[in-house]
C-alpha cells in the first residue's frame, strides 16, 4: 500500500496542480512586496514653431523631474501579509489534497485486496469441489452412489464457478479503480502484499487534537485570517498616497529647482465598498469555520462507530462463526465419505462454509477501509 500511495503522490495530476498553486502564491507574495516604480517626466512649455519672433526665444520652459508615489498606512506590509496568508492557504490546500489522495488510494487498495482475496477463496473452493466431484464419480462408477448425487454436486460446482467469474470481474474493476485513484493511465496486474487479516489498530485521539490537526480545520481557520488580512489592506487603501515630484527646470536662461506634491482628496471614494465587502468576507469565513467544525465532528463520530462496530463484528461474530462453519463441514464431509449418505447435508455445509469465508473476507476489507476512514477523520494519516 505504501508503494501505491507513493506512486499516487508522485503522479496524480491533482498533486501537481496543488504544487503549482503554491508556486503561484509564492510569486504573488514576491510581487506584493515591491514598491511603486519612480516616474521620469521630460516636459517643455511655451514653445511655438511659427510666427515672430523665432522659436529660439528664451521664454521656453524645460522640465526634467522624477515623481514617486509614497505609500502610506503600511499598504506594502498589508499586501505582504495578505499574500503570505494566501501562500499558507495554498500550502494547506496542498496538504489537504495529499491527505485526500492518500485516503482514497488506501481505501481503494483495501477494496481491491479484499476483492482479490474473495477470488482466491472461490478458486480454492472450486479446487476442493473438484475433489468432491471426482470422489462421487468414482462412487457412481463403482455403483456405491446414485448418479443423481453426482449431478447435484456438479450443478453446485457450476454455481460456484459462476460466482467466481463474477467475483473476478469485481476484482478487476476494483484494481482499475485503485490505479485510477493513483493517477495512473495503465492498469497492470499486481500482487497485494499487505495482509488483509493483519490487525490495523488506530489510536483514538481527543476531539481537541483532531480539531487542531485536521487539514480542513486548518484551512478554514486560515480562511478567517485571510479575510482579516484583506480587511486591513482595504482599510489601508482608503488612505490617500501622495505623489512627490523633484527635478530641474530651465526658464528664461535660468536653471532652477522644481518640486511639487500631489494628494488625492478622499471626499467621495474612501474605499467604502471594498471595506464593507471585506467585513462580509470575515463573517462568511467564520461561518464556514463553524460549518467545517460541525462536519468534522460528525465525520469523526461516524468513523469511530463504524470502525468499532466492524472490529467487534469480526472478533465476536464472524471469526467464531467461520470456525464453527469449518468444523461443521469437516464433520459432515467425514461422515459422507464414510457412509456416502445425505449429499444434501454435505452441499449445505459446503455452501455455508463458503459463504461464511466470503463474508469474513469482505468484512476484513471493509474493516481495513474503516480504519483508513477513521485515520482520515482524525487527520492522522501519514
Amino acid at each position: 500500500m505504501a508503494d501505491a500511495v507513493a506512486q499516487a503522490l508522485r503522479n496524480n495530476p491533482q498533486m501537481l496542480t496543488a504544487a503549482a498553486r503554491v508556486e503561484v502564491a509564492g510569486g504573488l507574495r514576491q510581487q506584493a512586496g515591491l514598491s511603486p516604480n519612480p516616474r521620469l517626466f521630460l516636459q517643455s512649455e511655451n514653445a511655438r514653431f511659427w510666427g515672430a519672433p523665432s522659436p529660439s526665444y528664451p521664454g521656453v520652459d524645460t522640465y526634467a523631474f522624477v515623481g514617486q508615489t509614497i505609500e502610506t498606512a503600511g499598504k506594502r506590509q498589508r499586501r505582504i501579509d495578505l499574500a503570505t496568508e494566501n501562500v499558507r492557504s495554498s500550502e494547506l490546500e496542498q496538504q489537504l489534497q495529499r491527505q485526500q489522495i492518500t485516503s482514497r488510494v488506501s481505501a481503494a487498495y483495501w477494496a481491491a485486496a479484499g476483492a482479490a482475496r474473495v477470488v482466491d477463496l472461490l478458486q480454492q473452493e472450486i479446487s476442493n469441489f473438484d475433489r468432491v466431484v471426482q470422489f462421487n464419480r468414482d462412487r457412481v462408477r463403482e455403483g456405491a452412489a446414485p448418479e443423481v448425487d453426482l449431478l447435484r454436486i456438479e450443478v453446485e460446482r457450476e454455481r460456484l464457478v459462476s460466482t467466481a467469474r463474477t467475483a473476478a470481474q469485481d476484482a478487476e474493476r476494483a484494481r482499475i479503480a485503485m490505479f485510477h485513484e493513483m493517477g495512473s493511465t495503465e492498469f497492470p496486474a499486481v500482487e497485494f502484499a499487505e495482509a488483509l487479516d493483519q490487525p490495523h489498530p488506530v489510536a483514538l485521539l481527543a476531539l481537541d487534537q483532531v480539531l487542531s490537526q485536521r487539514p480542513e480545520m486548518k484551512l478554514a481557520r486560515e480562511g478567517v485570517e485571510q479575510a482579516r488580512a484583506n480587511l486591513r489592506l482595504q482599510e489601508a487603501d482608503a488612505k490617500p498616497d501622495p505623489d512627490a515630484f523633484l527635478g530641474y527646470k530651465h526658464t528664461f536662461g535660468f536653471n532652477t529647482l522644481y518640486a511639487a506634491l500631489q494628494i488625492s482628496l478622499p471626499i467621495r471614494n474612501r474605499n467604502q465598498g471594498q471595506i464593507e465587502a471585506a467585513v462580509a468576507e470575515i463573517k462568511a469565513a467564520e461561518s464556514s469555520l463553524a460549518a467545517t467544525e460541525s462536519l468534522v465532528r460528525s465525520e469523526l463520530e461516524t468513523a469511530r462507530r463504524d470502525y468499532e462496530s466492524r472490529q467487534r463484528l469480526l472478533s465476536e461474530t464472524l471469526a467464531p462463526m467461520r470456525d464453527r462453519a469449518d468444523e461443521v463441514y469437516r464433520i459432515v464431509d467425514a461422515a459422507y465419505r464414510e457412509t456416502g449418505s445425505d449429499i444434501l447435508r454435505l452441499l449445505d455445509a459446503e455452501r455455508t462454509r463458503i459463504e461464511t469465508q466470503l463474508l469474513y473476507a469482505r468484512t476484513l476489507s471493509e474493516f481495513q477501509q474503516s480504519a483508513v476512514a477513521l485515520e482520515t477523520a482524525q487527520g492522522s494519516l501519514p
